[in-house]
């Protein structure tokens, strides 16, 4: 099992290199300068050929694309000076960059989001597995049945709503018409300075996504679960007189569980890259919408980080995934 996570890791940081180049390489080959965006927010929107130029070398656009990925790679590990207009910013390890729009290192704020970002993914993904699990295994128990069929029909009502659009009204309803207590002041604050208040502007965004996100889980559970009770092992294990919730819960609910835990790796891999939509419209400060706000102002450094950062997530928790596959299904040999 070490010896297959460490070349799963090994692996993932050459994806990982290879999507850094593919990245660097976008913005270097684009349709226009990269040095674009920061010449006319330095020159309030007076950017002339000349300014323009001088900026492509402040910022070493006119060099080879391998000399500039080598400094941009050597940044992550042992930092780099970089020069904007008239000013040499230090930045230190690992340096992804200043923002063009803020001045500031790319990771120091980028480190400042994460926790809202980890609040969002964190409370979202236990809505998911509360609900989503349980009513489809109930569901999947009672196939056929009335209740079983409203259930299936009710989340299939609700899944067929854009998110933005139950988000939104989520927000407009629980906010500006009701005012509900305790729901009416959406927002990330620090879980240090106060777990109430943090707890009260996290809740509405984590209903709301939750909600949402259960009735996918509804669905994969129940259609997993339908599956796994139809193997032979189980009725086998039923034709042996075993306790119906022991054959329920012990033997097909662990062979159930392998495919949901695929789509709630990548599913939670997506959150903590960045909930667009649920950041924007609650307010929250984190990555999502970090990222939606750069690529309005062209903030080249931010956009790749965050694209860059969405990448790692996203391979780290396919990783765990597989790793976790083998402890609930012992039919998957790791080699």
């Amino acid at each position: 099992m070490v010896g297959y996570v460490v070349k799963r890791l090994l692996a993932g940081v050459v994806v990982l290199v290879l999507v850094s180049m593919a990245i660097f390489a976008l913005f270097w080959y684009g349709p226009s300068s990269p040095a674009q965006p920061i010449c006319d927010h330095e020159t309030s929107n007076k950017c002339t050929p000349v300014r323009l130029a001088r900026f492509e070398h402040q910022l070493g656009y006119d060099n080879p694309i391998y000399d500039e990925y080598g400094k941009f790679a050597q940044g992550v590990f042992v930092g780099r000076t970089i020069t904007i207009g008239p000013t040499d910013y230090d930045c230190p390890a690992p340096c992804l960059g200043y923002s063009y729009r803020t001045k500031v290192p790319v990771w120091a704020e980028m480190k400042s989001r994460l926790p809202a970002t980890f609040s969002v993914a964190i409370g979202g993904a236990f809505l998911y597995l509360t609900f989503g699990i349980p009513i489809g295994v109930a569901a999947a128990r009672r196939r056929g049945s009335t209740a079983d069929k409203a259930l299936v029909s009710s989340f299939l009502v609700i899944s067929s709503v854009p998110y933005y659009l139950f988000a939104l009204l989520a927000w407009l309803y629980c906010t500006v018409i009701f005012e509900v207590p305790g729901l009416s002041n959406p927002g990330y604050h620090p879980l240090t300075d106060n777990p109430a208040t943090w707890f009260s502007g996290m809740i509405l965004a984590w209903v709301a996504l939750g909600i949402y996100g259960s009735t996918q889980f509804t669905r994969y559970s129940r259609g997993a679960m339908v599956e796994a009770l139809g193997e032979d092992y189980i009725r086998t294990a039923k034709a042996k007189g075993l306790q119906p919730r022991n054959v329920v819960y012990k033997h097909a609910l662990r062979a159930a569980l392998v495919p949901v835990v695929t789509i709630f790796g990548l599913e939670f891999g997506t959150l903590l890259a960045g909930t667009i939509f649920t950041e924007r419209i609650f307010d929250i400060q984190g990555i999502g919408f970090w990222s939606v706000q750069a690529v309005g102002a062209r903030d080249l450094p931010v956009v790749s980080a965050t694209a860059l950062f969405s990448a790692a997530v996203l391979i780290l928790s396919n990783i765990l995934v597989d790793v976790v596959y083998g402890v609930l299904d012992p039919r998957v040999r790791l080699s």
